[in-house]
């Protein structure tokens, strides 16, 4: 049945409307064609930025990872003799490995204890709870250049902290003045700075199922066995990524040794004092650059520092299907 032009069952057109759409051969292939350079001029400024700021300097300093260059005369090609160099010619390459490994295995996992302690603590509160939220985060706000040197301040030998401790007659370190205390000295740094951590974890705590408390109660289970049995295994999306992260910030850790270096050195040129004991690898790499000015070196050191960082990262992608419970399976 047919109403003036429109057949019943059919979508009314006006003439406007009832342009139709090429279809098949050459029409279709310009219709394809034409939606790809759409999509590519909305992708364009991601495109120019990837390739003028990430694909270029990533290329450039693999060239001249190979290369003698000192930013005054032209590369020259040396192939493989500046990686012979850090490895086997290098005492400070293995000091700031080992310096960074130290950061990595205890400051890392020790932060994130302590983030997952203050939230444990603030999710069991029931007044005030925001209050102590915000003060838990504040530090994390605190530029780490401030926060080193107030660090620097507090863990004087002769500053509150020593004070604190002499009163108490425990013994007073020399802190940032003494090697074996230094390391130490900037994992309280880390721990203090804890408030990224504590607020996805307090967030993944919050997100936990309360039923799932109650099922265990029922089932006669202990707050250890409750924590262990439900909370883990819960949590622990948001702790792989603390993990992940903090990984990745521990291999390239600098600020906070850089302050407290040059703090403690007095000399613009010296970095990882005491004893090269804050000589982390982003600090090594740092003085061979912008010191030095060895940038073929420099840029050797950083090609093994991102196939170090590929490799943790794709070992702790690989082996979190083992410890990592996802609740849509």
């Amino acid at each position: 049945m047919r109403s003036g032009s429109v057949t019943v069952g059919e979508t009314p057109t006006s003439g406007r409307t009832a342009r139709r759409a090429p279809t098949g051969g050459r029409g279709s292939q310009r219709l394809r064609r034409r939606r790809r350079l759409t999509v590519l001029a909305f992708m364009s400024p991601w495109i120019v930025g990837f390739l003028a700021f990430v694909l270029y300097p990533m290329i450039s300093s693999l060239y001249f990872s190979f290369t003698t260059y000192d930013l005054t005369k032209p590369p020259r090609w040396v192939g493989l003799h500046n990686y012979w160099l850090l490895f086997t010619q290098d005492p400070v390459f293995w000091q700031s490995v080992r310096n960074t490994l130290w950061i990595i295995c205890i400051g890392v996992p020790a932060k994130i204890l302590f983030a997952l302690a203050v939230a444990l603590v603030i999710v069991r509160i029931r007044r005030g709870a925001g209050v102590y939220r915000t003060i838990a985060y504040l530090p994390a706000i605190v530029p780490m250049v401030a926060a080193g040197l107030s660090f620097v301040y507090l863990l004087n030998p002769s500053g509150p902290v020593n004070g604190i401790l002499g009163a108490l007659g425990l013994g007073k370190p020399l802190w940032f003045g003494d090697p074996h205390w230094a390391k130490p000295g900037l994992a309280i740094i880390m721990i203090w700075a804890a408030g990224n951590t504590m607020v996805i974890l307090l967030a993944a705590l919050l997100d936990v199922p309360k039923d799932l408390y109650e099922a265990a109660d029922l089932d006669g289970a202990g707050a250890w066995a409750r924590f262990r049995r439900v909370t883990l295994p819960l949590i622990s999306p948001v702790l792989y990524f603390a993990l992940l992260t903090g990984i990745i910030e521990g291999f390239q850790y600098f600020t906070q040794a850089y302050v407290a270096s040059k703090a403690i050195s007095g000399n613009a040129q010296t970095l990882g004092a005491p004893q090269n004991s804050l000589m982390f690898y982003g600090t090594w790499l740092y003085q061979q650059g912008y010191s030095y000015f060895h940038m073929g070196y420099a840029s050797a050191l950083a090609w093994i520092l991102f196939l170090a960082l590929f490799a943790v990262t794709l070992v702790l992608i690989r082996t979190s299907r083992r410890w990592v419970h996802y609740s849509g399976g």
